[in-house]
């Protein structure tokens, strides 16, 4: 096996570093410290791994075939994707800063962990439009290899992040810090979110005939 070169170990650490600033890991703390009831220890480790394998699977199969899947399969563009993805972001981020939750639990509807771990916390949370169409275009300009490597590295660190949450959101709660934090971090996922919008119209303007 070959020894990676300092440009190429570069670009894997920005690579990694942009996959890691999408993902967002805060976001996932606060996410899961507001769960009520509290999780316990078991709950968390398990809900952490189980969204990080779902997401990553989401986006090992975009890695892959993305591109084919998106315009000969399901026949969406990116923008669509973007538009669809960022309205999702939107409304939990305002949800958070409205109410200081991540999400809104129905009092008459017992949500399962395993559902969960997978909507909203693995998608759109982990693997939301930005990550997707960042591992469809970095799969297109760096390869498969590494995109997959520089995204595993991001998912570990992130998954670390989320295991520890409870160990976290206890310092934060004795600075009084926690709902502040949620409202905070709300607001910039509603900036990201509308980042993602404008972003998908733009493209879908310059699509237009």
């Amino acid at each position: 096996m070959n020894m990676l070169s300092q440009d190429e170990l570069k670009t894997l650490f920005e690579t990694t570093l942009y996959f890691l600033a999408l993902l967002n890991p805060a976001s996932k703390i606060l996410f899961l410290s507001a769960r009520q009831p509290a999780l316990t220890n078991k709950e968390l480790s398990h809900i952490a791994w189980r969204a990080t394998m779902f997401a990553f699977g989401i986006l090992l199969v975009f890695c892959i075939c993305g591109n084919f899947l998106m315009v000969h399969v399901f026949r969406v563009e990116l923008y669509a994707l973007k538009l669809a993805g960022g309205l999702v972001l939107l409304l939990t981020g305002l949800n958070a800063v409205q109410k200081g939750i991540f999400y809104n639990q129905d009092a008459n509807k017992i949500v399962s962990d395993d559902e969960l771990s997978v909507v909203p916390l693995a998608a759109p949370l982990i693997a939301g439009p930005g990550t997707i169409a960042i591992t469809v275009s970095y799969s297109l300009e760096y390869g498969v290899g590494r995109t997959l490597l520089s995204l595993a590295i991001a998912l570990l660190i992130n998954t670390g992040c989320m295991l520890a949450a409870k160990a976290i959101a206890r310092i934060l709660d004795a600075m009084v810090m926690i709902g502040p934090l949620i409202r905070l971090t709300g607001l910039i996922i509603m900036a990201v979110a509308m980042q993602m919008m404008l972003s998908g119209a733009a493209e879908w303007l310059q699509a237009m005939p």
